[in-house]
């Protein structure tokens, strides 16, 4: 990344510029940044979260069974919850919702727009059913997910960048980010050359503060049963309310704010509620990552670093045939 600068002497940033480009073209195939982002963030979230769920004692790479379900869900929804809550955008007058061939459909995700409360709620879904189907305690997925969930989320506002999209209001500040003109998110009447808030790097950075004080508080007092990811939603929203607060870019609006306003505005409930609820449910520390009964040790389970558990490897059993004797077949009957 370079930087504007007043002079090489003062050393004072006049401003963030944009990436010129968003693609790469390999042959026929198109890498957008915005994708490379998001995926990079779900991968570094994955490693983080299975050195967690295994120091707890879980089985190894048992959050693959779990991201199977998560992830797809958890794109889905966050589509699906972004094209809602931008009907405008994708139903006006001159839109294109539904050809996927040309610029503006709904299915049209490598141009952006995936909303991480979306994601969220179908990534919730979608964790506990596989928590379901592989045994481990919804909270304890949660509280291991809750860090490199923040970190992927960092990540993947570098899209944002790349995409020169979700920047916030015209400031005059010397963190101001440059956006190319002729961006449609520009509101009308201004002037060449207007810089706006970095509204990603602003959650870049809080996102980044709040894996370490998630990491720090989850470990200095031992919390467990969901209260990590307790701590996430309130961070996170917290500052997605700031943030959101101040982008330009469309949005539909709901008693005089933004609608993922009101979904942070909500996250910092819930998160609220769920840290007491629990606090109160669960007075002890959780005794295995696991439910009773599904432990990777308890009979009939599966432990995928055993090959013994797919293989048979018993001794062949033994066969009444001798050297020497010569096997015949008797004509067959009707």
């Amino acid at each position: 990344m370079t930087f504007a600068l007043t002079s090489a002497a003062s050393g004072v940033l006049a401003s963030i510029p944009s990436p010129t480009i968003s693609f790469v073209d390999l042959g026929p195939l198109r890498i957008h940044f915005y994708a490379l982002c998001i995926v990079a963030g779900i991968i570094v979230a994955m490693f983080l979260t299975n050195a967690r769920l295994t120091r707890r004692g879980a089985e190894k790479w048992v959050v693959i069974d779990i991201c199977l379900l998560a992830i797809p869900l958890a794109i889905v929804v966050a589509r699906i919850y972004h094209v809602v809550t931008h009907l405008g955008f994708y139903f006006g007058p001159g839109s294109n919702p539904w050809n996927i061939f040309e610029p503006g459909s709904v299915w049209a995700i490598w141009e952006g727009g995936i909303a991480i409360y979306g994601a969220l709620i179908g990534g919730a879904i979608g964790a506990w059913l596989g928590c379901k189907w592989t045994g481990i305690r919804f909270w304890t997925f949660a509280d291991a997910l809750a860090p490199g969930l923040i970190i992927a989320q960092a990540m993947g506002r570098l899209g944002n960048w790349f995409n020169q999209e979700l920047f916030g209001q015209p400031t005059d500040l010397p963190w101001g980010l440059e956006i190319a003109a002729g961006n449609p998110a520009i509101p009308v009447g201004l002037p060449a050359g207007t810089l706006f808030h970095p509204t990603f790097a602003y959650e870049v950075i809080w996102n980044l503060l709040g894996a370490a004080v998630i990491l720090y508080v989850g470990r200095r007092f031992t919390l467990q049963w969901g209260k990590q990811f307790a701590i996430y939603l309130v961070w996170y929203s917290a500052g997605r309310i700031v943030w959101e607060s101040i982008r330009v870019d469309p949005s539909d609006i709901i008693l005089g704010l933004r609608t993922n306003v009101w979904a942070a505005i909500f996250g910092v409930i819930l998160g609220i509620v769920i840290f007491i609820v629990q606090s109160r449910r669960h007075l002890g520390l959780e005794p295995s990552p696991y439910v009773p009964g599904r432990e990777s040790t308890a009979p009939g389970a599966v432990d995928s670093g055993d090959p013994s558990d797919f293989v048979d490897v018993s001794e062949p059993p033994a066969t009444s045939d001798t050297v020497g004797t010569s096997a015949t077949s008797s004509p067959a009957t009707n």
